[in-house]
């Protein structure tokens, strides 16, 4: 079993396997894969009820600006003393922290929910993106949800809209662009085995310093 120190987030468009390529990763190092489990925990460490994060989970809110929501971050609601805010920040916040305090236990692959964000100020994690041509996610969501073709793409488009809403919203970043990854891989080219397989390469050259000239 290959050895890692690093914290690998994985954004995803929907279809593109992302979450099957980060359990393979997962795997060949023996480290945890958290997707929802995030959810779990947050809830756990908050003690607002699992539900309400269901409810919002990468699910966008237009109700306050993205601005308001960090000035109250930093302004030290943190640790689950949220007063009186919004419960979508509520929500966001406490799973912020949670993303956190998994990374602070060692190294993981986190699966969206902003993960890559909530890290940033970590030196050691890689942050990836993984799409995939639109054809290869429809022929992939029509099996595994047993759907038309039409309907496939019709869940594709509104899944993704909603992902990059919310990373839109809770970050200063923007959804799919690839300066706000490390790096962005396309499973559709490479296979799931084979963007498994560049993963693990690319946290092998992170780890090992990369170019240190630049």
């Amino acid at each position: 079993m290959e050895k890692t120190n690093t914290i690998i987030t994985i954004g995803r468009e929907f279809g593109s396997a992302g979450r099957e390529i980060g359990y393979k990763v997962a795997k060949d190092f023996g480290i945890k894969l958290y997707d929802k489990e995030m959810l779990g925990r947050a809830a756990k460490e908050s003690g607002i009820c699992e539900e309400l994060f269901e409810a919002h989970d990468e699910k966008p809110t237009n109700s306050f600006l993205y601005s308001l929501v960090m000035d109250t971050y930093s302004l030290g609601y943190s640790g689950g003393n949220y007063t009186d805010m919004p419960i979508n920040h509520k929500v966001f916040l406490a799973q912020f922290d949670a993303i956190k305090k998994i990374a602070d236990e060692g190294p993981c692959i986190l699966v969206g929910r902003c993960a890559d964000y909530a890290l940033e100020e970590y030196d050691n994690v890689l942050s990836v993106f993984i799409h995939a041509k639109m054809e290869a996610r429809i022929r992939r969501i029509a099996r595994i949800y047993d759907l038309t073709d039409a309907k496939a793409k019709d869940l594709i488009q509104k899944t993704d809209k909603k992902r990059s809403s919310y990373y839109n919203y809770y970050t200063n970043k923007r959804w799919s662009d690839a300066e706000s990854y490390d790096i962005c891989l396309d499973s559709s080219v490479l296979g799931i085995e084979g963007t498994a397989e560049a993963i693990k390469q690319l946290v092998a050259i992170k780890e090992n310093g990369g170019d240190r000239k630049l």
